[in-house]
């Protein structure tokens, strides 16, 4: 024994456990390096990974497992172990509102995305910045009779934080059951003591986690909704978080440009559909104690919900905008925080321009990413060339994210960047020639008074070294 420990010694001092360690590591790089091949979201993503894992797997392995992975896997898992459940409850919801299916040929033409067909009947009104977004949330907390769900990617315990907990812990001491989900990423600087106060008035509070282990592996994905639903009938949506930044109360930006939708009718079953299947994964719960009643028909749009994310089949996110963009005869207006398309998405842009189509794109001017605005930048030059008109929003920050293609309107939670395209749990509100279309073709009207056109200059008249950094700046977008 003492020889055999001496060996050992003495194979160490050799090197040879060291030589091990590092073959070892080698060899999941390169196991890994095949694996973001097979399944990366992008050829440059791919490559990217590929090179990085093969040539420094030491940094790139850990790395890799926490934001290499193109699928949320886990949740599919578990709604596969639970796909009686869930799926009874879609076809449930279906079959219910088949009487108010909308055979909006604009709306039915993404049938097969959808979990819930369309629906007419849905009174929408449309949010435009903090204070009539979470005046309308509110009063509809206030007057919630039964269920509330309050799901939101970022929460604060700020002024705004405790105005909407103050108005959950009321409708709790009535009676009615609340529930609040967050991203766990999203709100990682969330104090403890805000859930703890719900937690003691009786609400349900939960964090959207995409890993159920103590180790940092899925941690890319994040749930970027943001939704409220109350009594099944009543359902917000849109790129507002709970923070006074939002109210337009940020230090750094001041104004905060950003807008939800308030849908009344029957499509708002379609977005807790959406909630209950986040809370399911958050919590293991089927949402069957909830209100699933039809609501009425409420006003004269049609209305489909689209929530999408890692965990789908397809790239719904992606094959949505590319819809939207390749419909449009007349004008397509664009509004984004983080303009950083894919290849596809960008193609199809500079392909309606060319067919004459009105193409008009809003980015913020101060941004609060540099390297998204440094890489929006260099899409400027060939958005340029082809037609598009680039326009910059010049006071505070805007958030918001909105889509016109003719007379069909979106209004939701994704932005045209890589994240939110493959990356993101996000969910989309999209309506056809009604009152909402209306409204946000007069909200861009109004945006476009405010906003600067971005010409040749804000990319020629920068230096070569800034424009080097830019390009740089593109090329990190595939495997952000």
């Amino acid at each position: 024994m003492p020889e055999a420990g001496a060996d050992v010694a003495h194979w160490i001092l050799d090197g040879g456990a060291i030589t091990a360690i590092i073959l070892a590591i080698e060899a999941i790089g390169f196991l890994c390096a095949l694996d973001s091949v097979m399944r990366a979201r992008t050829p440059q993503g791919s490559i990217a990974w590929a090179l990085a894992l093969v040539f420094l797997p030491i940094v790139s392995v850990p790395l890799y497992m926490a934001f290499g992975q193109r699928r949320f896997d886990g949740k599919v898992l578990a709604h596969r172990r639970g796909r009686h459940a869930l799926d009874r409850r879609v076809g449930e919801v279906t079959r219910a509102t088949a009487a108010l299916h909308s055979l909006d040929p604009a709306l039915v033409s993404l049938a097969p995305l959808y979990r819930v067909p369309p629906t007419r009947g849905n009174d929408c009104e449309l949010l435009i910045d903090g204070k009539a977004t979470f005046d309308a949330i509110e009063r509809a907390i206030d007057a919630a009779e039964r269920c509330i769900a309050f799901q939101f990617y970022i929460i604060r315990d700020d002024r705004l934080g405790r105005r909407m907990a103050a108005a959950l812990a009321r409708a709790r001491a009535r009676g009615v059951r609340v529930m609040v989900l967050y991203d766990a990423i999203g709100s990682m600087h969330l104090a403890e003591g805000w859930c703890d106060r719900l937690r003691a008035d009786g609400v349900e509070v939960r964090a959207f986690r995409t890993s159920r282990t103590a180790l940092p592996i899925n941690i890319n994905f994040r749930n970027h909704r943001k939704v409220v639903i109350v009594d099944g009938g009543v359902a917000f949506l849109g790129g507002l978080n709970v923070g006074d930044e939002y109210m337009g109360q940020s230090p750094a930006f001041g104004s905060w440009r950003d807008t939800h939708v308030r849908i009344a009718g029957p499509a708002a079953l379609a977005v807790q559909l959406s909630f209950a299947e986040d809370w399911r994964w958050a919590t293991g719960e089927e949402l069957t104690s909830v209100d699933w009643a039809v609501p009425p028909e409420r006003g004269d749009d049609h209305v489909a919900i689209l929530p999408t994310g890692p965990a789908d089949e397809l790239e719904s996110c992606s094959l949505m905008y590319l819809h939207l963009i390749s419909r449009a005869q007349r004008r397509l207006w664009v509004a984004s925080p983080y303009f950083v398309p894919d290849q596809a998405t960008f193609a199809a842009l500079q392909l309606a321009a060319l067919r004459g189509v009105d193409v008009r794109v809003i980015m913020p001017l101060k941004p609060d990413n540099v390297l998204v605005r440094m890489s929006a930048l260099t899409f400027i030059p060939e958005a340029l060339a082809a037609g598009i008109k680039a326009y910059s929003h010049t006071v505070g920050f805007m958030h918001q994210k909105v889509m016109l293609s003719d007379d069909l309107a979106c209004v939701g939670t994704a932005n045209l960047d890589n994240r939110s395209l493959r990356i993101n749990f996000e969910i989309s509100a999209l309506a056809h020639g009604g009152t909402l279309s209306k409204q946000v073709e007069a909200m861009f009207h109004s945006d476009f008074e405010g906003c600067h056109g971005i010409g040749a200059r804000a990319w020629s008249g920068r230096s070569w070294i800034y424009r080097g950094a830019c390009r740089a700046a593109r090329l990190m977008a595939p495997i952000q």
